[in-house]
């Protein structure tokens, strides 16, 4: 029954394609961002489960 109702959509071969290349842009994105991403930042990010919760620190996040 799903493959009389999905080869009756026409261009249906299309979507999975277009997921296909949206997951793979994503992850290549992703990619690019964890190369290039600054080094500090990636560190206070590191140890922010380690710092006192009642410590302000005037870096990256404001609260």
């Amino acid at each position: 029954m799903k493959k009389d109702i999905l080869s009756s959509i026409e261009n249906i071969e299309i979507y999975p394609i277009i997921s296909l290349l949206i997951f793979v842009l994503f992850f290549v994105g992703m990619f690019i961002w964890v190369v290039k991403a600054d080094k500090n930042y990636i560190d206070h990010m590191k140890d922010l489960p380690f710092e006192d919760e009642t410590q302000k620190n005037s870096g990256y996040e404001k609260v």
